[in-house]
């Protein structure tokens, strides 16, 4: 199954490495956001939802329902 993230960076046509880069964040950050290993805090998921406009609650949703 793919995260919303990997839907995301890939309508774009970025490779993982350039979207990390473009956001601020390292390549393996990412690469662990976008298979859904990590979750990514507060600063980086508003970076993530400045970046694609689409918010935070959408591209994390299954984080915000787990932590409730």
């Amino acid at each position: 199954m793919m995260t919303e993230l990997a839907v995301l960076r890939k309508q774009t046509g970025l490779t993982q490495k350039q979207i990390a880069r473009r956001i601020g964040i390292s390549h393996k950050a990412w690469q662990s956001y976008e298979t859904g290993f990590r979750t990514p805090r507060p600063a980086v998921m508003q970076k993530i939802e400045d970046y694609f406009n689409v918010p935070k609650e959408v591209i994390f949703s299954a984080a915000f329902n787990y932590k409730m």
